[in-house]
This record gives C-alpha cells, sequence and structure tokens, in this order.
C-alpha cells in the first residue's frame, strides 16, 4: 500500500496519511508521548539498578569470605542477567506485538518494569530475610529484563508506524531522547538522595525510594498507553492466521542477519559511551570520579538534542548516509579520541560530545531502519529478537571486555575492539538497501 488508513475519530486504528485533518497532529504527539513516557519509564528503572547498586548491594548479598566487594560483584551478576533475559524479552513480547497489537504488548512491558521496580523496592534483606532476599532480586531483574527487551521491539514498531510521509525518522529518534531522560532521571534522582541522605540512611532505606518512584512513573505510562491509538490492526481468525513465535527467523533469515549486522557496531559504541567511557577515564587516565559523572550527565543531555535533528537529515537524504558516516566515523576516529583523554576535564568532555555526534547517525534512525526491513505481520518480533541478543552480546559485554583488556596488560585494544566491529557494520551498511522514501509496509 503506498499510503496508510486515515485516523478514527474514536481512536481506533493508526497512522497519519498524506492530507491528513489538522487532529493529525494532536494525534502524533499521543503517539510519541504514548511511547516515550513509557520507554523513559523503562529505562529509568533499568539504570536506576546500576546507579544504586552499591547501597544495597551488602544489604542482600552475604558477603564471601570477608571480602567486601562480593556482594557489589553478585549485584552486577544479577544485572548481567537481566540484560541477558532481553532477546527473550525481544521474542515474547515482539510476538505479543504482531500477534494482538502494538499497544497491547506496550501496555505488558510498562506493567512488567513497574512490577519489577516495585519488586525491587520490597527486597527484603539478608539479614532478614535470608537466601530469599537475593531470590526475589534476581526474579525482580529477569522480568525487567522481560520487559527492556519486549519495549525495544514493540516501541520502535509504534513509532515508526505512528509517523506521518516523510517523517519516520523524525519519529524514531524519538527512541533514544526517551532512553536518555529515563537515564538523566534516574541518576539525577539518585545523585539527589545520596546528597540529601547520609550514607547509612541510603543503604537503610533510601536506595528503595527511587524503584518505587520508577512504579509510579510505569503507573503514568500504562495510562498514557491506554489512550495511544493502534497503529495496526491483526487478523480477527483463529490464531493459525496470526504470526507463530519463530516466523520471523523462519521466513526472513537474511533481515534477520542484517539487524544483527546493523546493530553490532551501533550497540558497542552506544554502551561505551554512554555508559562505560567515566569508568574507562578513570581506570586508564586517573579521571576523577565526580568530574567524570558530570562530563557524563553534560553529554548526555547534548546526545538527547541531537537526536531528532539526526532523524530530520535522514528523512531528507536517506538512512545509509547517516549509517555510513557513524560507523566509518568510529572506525577511524575511536581510537584517537580514547587515546586523547587525559586527566583533565575538558578532554573527557571534548571526547564524549565528538562521539555523541557520530554516534547520532546510528541511534537517530536505527528504530526506523529496523522497522522498514520486516513486513508488518512479523515486524515487532522480527526486530525484537535479533537486536536484543545483538545487544547482549556486544553491548552489554563492553564494560567487562574493556575492564579485561585493562588486567589484561592490553588497555589500549579496547579501541581497536570498539573501530573493528564499526568496520564491520560499515561493510554491512555498504550493502543495505536505502529504504527512507519506500512506503512502509501496513
Amino acid at each position: 500500500m503506498t499510503q496508510s488508513k486515515s485516523l478514527p475519530a474514536d481512536g481506533a486504528h493508526t497512522v497519519t496519511p498524506e492530507g491528513a485533518p489538522p487532529s493529525a497532529s494532536r494525534s502524533s504527539i499521543r503517539q510519541l508521548a504514548a511511547a516515550s513516557v513509557g520507554n523513559a519509564a523503562e529505562w529509568y528503572d533499568w539504570y536506576a539498578y546500576s546507579f544504586l547498586a552499591v547501597y544495597f548491594a551488602d544489604r542482600v548479598f552475604p558477603k564471601g569470605s570477608g571480602n567486601s566487594l562480593v556482594p557489589l560483584l553478585s549485584t552486577f551478576a544479577v544485572f548481567a542477567v537481566g540484560f541477558f533475559m532481553r532477546p527473550v524479552g525481544g521474542l515474547l513480547m515482539g510476538s505479543i506485538a504482531d500477534r494482538r497489537g502494538r499497544r497491547a504488548a506496550l501496555t505488558a512491558t510498562i506493567l512488567l518494569m513497574g512490577g519489577g521496580s516495585l519488586l525491587v523496592a520490597l527486597t527484603p534483606t539478608y539479614a532478614s530475610a535470608g537466601v530469599l532476599a537475593p531470590v526475589v532480586l534476581v526474579v525482580a531483574r529477569l522480568v525487567q529484563g522481560l520487559s527492556v527487551g519486549g519495549e525495544f521491539a514493540a516501541s520502535t514498531t509504534f513509532l515508526v508506524e505512528s509517523a506521518g510521509p516523510g517523517r519516520r525518522g523524525l519519529f524514531s529518534s524519538f527512541q533514544y531522547v526517551s532512553t536518555t531522560i529515563g537515564q538523566l532521571l534516574a541518576s539525577g534522582i539518585a545523585a539527589l538522595l545520596a546528597h540529601l541522605l547520609t550514607e547509612g540512611q541510603m543503604g537503610d532505606w533510601g536506595w528503595r525510594v527511587p524503584f518505587l518512584v520508577g512504579a509510579l512513573i510505569s503507573l503514568v505510562g500504562f495510562w498514557i498507553r491506554q489512550g495511544a491509538h493502534e497503529t495496526r490492526e491483526v487478523p480477527h481468525g483463529t490464531d493459525a492466521e496470526r504470526p507463530a513465535l519463530f516466523e520471523a527467523l523462519r521466513r526472513h533469515p537474511r533481515e534477520s542477519l542484517l539487524i544483527c549486522g546493523i546493530t553490532a557496531g551501533g550497540t558497542l559504541a552506544y554502551y561505551t559511551w554512554t555508559t562505560y567511557l567515566p569508568t574507562y577515564a578513570q581506570v586508564n587516565a586517573g579521571f576523577d570520579k565526580g568530574d567524570a559523572l558530570i562530563a557524563s550527565t553534560l553529554s548526555l543531555a547534548f546526545f538527547a538534542v541531537l537526536q531528532p535533528l539526526g532523524g530530520l537529515l535522514s528523512d531528507r537524504v536517506g538512512r545509509r548516509p547517516l549509517l555510513i558516516g557513524f560507523a566509518l566515523g568510529f572506525a577511524i576516529l575511536a581510537v584517537p579520541l580514547l587515546h586523547a583523554i587525559t586527566s583533565a576535564f575538558l578532554s573527557l568532555l571534548l571526547v564524549q560530545c565528538a562521539g555523541m555526534v557520530l554516534l547520532t547517525g546510528y541511534t537517530s534512525i536505527a528504530a526506523a531502519v529496523n522497522a522498514e526491513i520486516f513486513p508488518a505481520r512479523v515486524r515487532a518480533a522480527g526486530i525484537g529478537f535479533p537486536y536484543s541478543l545483538t545487544v547482549a552480546l556486544f553491548g552489554g559485554t563492553a564494560p567487562y571486555l574493556g575492564t579485561w583488556f585493562k588486567q589484561s596488560g592490553h588497555p589500549g585494544a579496547f579501541p581497536w575492539y570498539v573501530a573493528g566491529l564499526c568496520l564491520v557494520s560499515a561493510c554491512v551498511y555498504a550493502v543495505l538497501p536505502e529504504t527512507a522514501k519506500r512506503p512502509l509496509d501496513r
């Protein structure tokens, strides 16, 4: 189809066609809010765990052999477990989005994340509940990992299908705008509580507050999503007429592999620049911890502002130029940029901001590119599983590998690893068909 159905006034099925009525812009804002608020809530909860782990680690896990690092290591091991639940969430929630509708999946993911956040907030201490305490925390992180994996699949599809003609890149950019807002909100609330409360108060009860806030934000996101319009009418017949769980992988193996190739360099660069770089600067350049967090916060705010600009540009010039520019930029500049970090505040801030400019070529349009590859019937599940699996393999392991290279006596190898994987993705982008001007399969 070359154009989509009109948006009914009663709020049934989606997208704004050419020559849309004035109410279409209000509908577009509603759609953006439904995806963005929920996505911000999802990532707020996800990042709050990593920011606050240092406060609740020794409350939930027992110390082993007198080593004070054991509880913290156990806490981050649970974080990793949640990461590897994301492919499962991408497959299951993506399948729900394809079989029951995008809004059904968005509702499920926001409720799961809110429930997981509440469960973390209510996790008992090891002193009061024994082994039940870490078990509850593990269950909470499994639920949150399932939710985050499904959120990208559902919200990506929902955002791009909600966009009007020539606006898919712009709409897709809000995926990372809302993700960054969630990350900044989590770090801001954690920092505020750490400033207002004593170390003892943070350890006793203060660390629970952000997770309770996350549960409340999820309820707000749930309410907003209830008013969103469905973007694709699913079959009303028997389950046999709906896509099977592994249909996308079975019928579209080339597209699934393309998602992996598109994502590999982008997710490694993203987690390196947005999550690991402060630690990299501390470990390799003796950078002050507090200054590193300030530089990271400023660069993240700059990054959020860049996303809509990248999305708009891609709607004009196409997806491939931005993707190739991102990948070749990191392939050439990752090593000199990471080696340019010194103990001076300005060096880290400039390196982070330079990386954010390059990274925008990928993040601002990743949702659009992924959605434009798959047909509507299996779009959410087709995106969800290979994307989340690739993120878990390359993005989730970035901090670990960076630290491992340092401990192995080869700190200079990590920048080359980033450059090399981005070069691999550049090869994928070079053969990727241009999809910006193609009508989206409905």
